[in-house]
């Protein structure tokens, strides 16, 4: 039985599986790309398009403990600047368009902390985008429904809620500034 786009890349991924590094990440990122060209009719891709899940799980690797979650987005949905903690991240965009700024973070004398916006970039079907640890960046939906896929090297849910790695900001007079420990 041939396998869909959807067990072929996770096996692709699987066997490109290590320590963080460019070849890891590229191989990765490839894997990526080729799910979010499957073709419209294999199951998985239709269910996700009919159920559009807000946030959907689809893999969790039992043994190098990645993950790859699905988002169904809106147009004007508006996700605030955030790093991923100690993980990194692969955006990959299977419909819709999500645009994505990048920022850099500068401490002021003082202690106080600032975001600068480095630039912006337009996630399109078939694009991936990746965020490596200690990148920062927001989302906006601009094309939607979006459908994402999400793809960590970690779960960044127990880095977030648990170990509280994840740095998320506000905006306050105008700049984003750390938000509340």
């Amino acid at each position: 039985m041939t396998a869909n786009a959807f067990e072929s890349s996770i096996e692709g991924i699987r066997s490109v599986w290590g320590p963080l590094s460019t070849k890891v990440v590229a191989g990765c990122a490839r894997y990526l790309e080729r799910l979010v060209n499957a073709p419209a009719t294999e199951e998985w891709l239709s269910a996700l398009h009919r159920e559009a899940p807000a946030n959907q799980e689809l893999y969790r690797d039992p043994t190098h403990g990645f993950v790859l979650l699905a988002h169904t987005e809106y147009a004007g949905l508006y996700r605030p600047p955030h790093d991923h903690g100690r993980g990194w991240v692969i955006y990959a965009m299977q419909q819709g368009e999500i645009e994505m700024g990048t920022y850099a973070r500068i401490e002021h004398p003082g202690g106080s902390v600032e975001l600068v916006k480095r630039d912006s970039t337009l996630l399109r079907p078939g694009q991936v985008r990746v965020y490596l640890p200690g990148d920062i960046h927001d989302t906006r939906c601009v094309k939607g429904p979006a459908l994402l896929f999400r793809f960590t090297e970690r779960d960044l849910k127990r880095e977030d809620q648990e170990e509280r790695r994840v740095t998320r900001y506000v905006e306050r007079n105008g700049a984003w500034t750390a938000g509340a420990p």
